[in-house]
């Protein structure tokens, strides 16, 4: 498939929960989005948003109430067996066999999957090798980490190769050095021709990992695109760090009244995210701060973090 072939193509999405005992919960409401082929596409949402529902339709695990999904080119309701063939799923409870080493996990995964004798243990060299994990290679799982038994059940899918990737919140539970070693892995993973869906509660893994976005919200698409692009969607906002020799009451009144997303203060300095043009808000900082000694000031492009809070209608304060 070409780099802008879709890998999945989600129309018109709808999922309602029927409860006998509640009123019927529509998780998600007409949903559409596509991933292309080839890239790290990041699924990004409060709790509630209908994350996992949509992963579980995309896995073939719920059925939809309603819409159409393509998976891979397979119609989802009628080729779900076809589908389940050429994608790996990693979601947030561990699957891992606790009694066993890691190269007998790897191994097992492998041998579930029809991976030929021969090509086993090499699989498995390269899969420990890629996710640091040599240290660890011949320790049963029981004895290993939460971030350690969740590194080796993001590993283990890469033991078979499937064009399709799922990943619920990979990295959860992980030291920072475990998770760089895991986000590294799983963009060389993408440089070799994979789609990577990822949902994370992370957001500058997102921000760093995805070729592009959705973000979703009480079971609707709210946003989608490249990085830019979801930053387009709102008013520009920008990151402010300034420090004074000295901050009065009335100065701190005078900076709250900004169009803030994010305030926050540590001693004499003050870190904000504010909507505006930059000129703008420079300069009505610049009148709020007259009679005050500015030792430092820096500004710059808001995170992604601060567009998902402004786009959520949300605040950091």
């Amino acid at each position: 498939m070409s780099d802008r072939t879709p890998a999945i193509v989600v129309e018109d999405l709808v999922k309602v929960y029927k409860e006998k005992s509640s009123s019927p919960v529509r998780a998600l409401d007409g949903l559409s989005l596509r991933v292309n082929a080839g890239e790290v596409f990041g699924l990004l949402g409060p709790n509630g948003a209908g994350k996992t529902t949509l992963l579980r339709i995309l896995t073939t695990l719920t059925r939809p109430t309603s819409g159409h999904v393509e998976v891979l080119g397979y119609d989802l309701i009628d080729h779900g067996l076809e589908i389940r063939r050429k994608i790996c799923v990693v979601l947030q409870e561990n699957s891992v066999e606790l009694f066993l080493s890691v190269w007998d996990n790897l191994l097992t995964y492998a041998r579930f999957h029809s991976i030929p004798t021969h090509e086993r243990k090499e699989r498995a060299r390269r899969v420990i090798e890629q996710f640091g994990l040599d240290d660890v290679a011949n320790q049963k799982l029981i004895d290993l980490s939460g971030g350690l038994k969740r590194r080796v059940q993001v590993a283990k899918v890469f033991m078979v190769e499937k064009p399709l990737v799922f990943l619920d919140e990979a990295t959860t539970g992980m030291d920072p050095i475990n998770k760089r070693a895991t986000l590294d892995a799983i963009r060389e993973q993408s440089r070799l021709g994979r789609t990577i869906f990822l949902t994370t509660h992370i957001l500058h893994e997102a921000e760093e990992l995805c070729d592009s976005i959705a973000i979703v919200n009480r079971g609707r698409c709210v946003a989608r695109g490249d990085l830019n692009q979801i930053k387009a969607l709102v008013e520009r906002v920008f990151d402010i760090s300034i420090t004074f020799d000295s901050i009065s009451d009335s100065l701190l009144n005078d900076l709250q009244c900004l169009p803030l997303i994010k305030f926050t203060r540590n001693k004499n300095t003050v870190e904000m995210s504010v909507k505006g043009e930059e000129f703008a808000s420079l300069e009505l900082l610049s009148t709020i701060a007259k009679g005050a000694t500015v030792q430092h000031i820096e500004v710059t492009s808001a995170t992604l973090e601060d567009v998902f809070v402004s786009l959520l209608g949300g605040s950091r304060q």
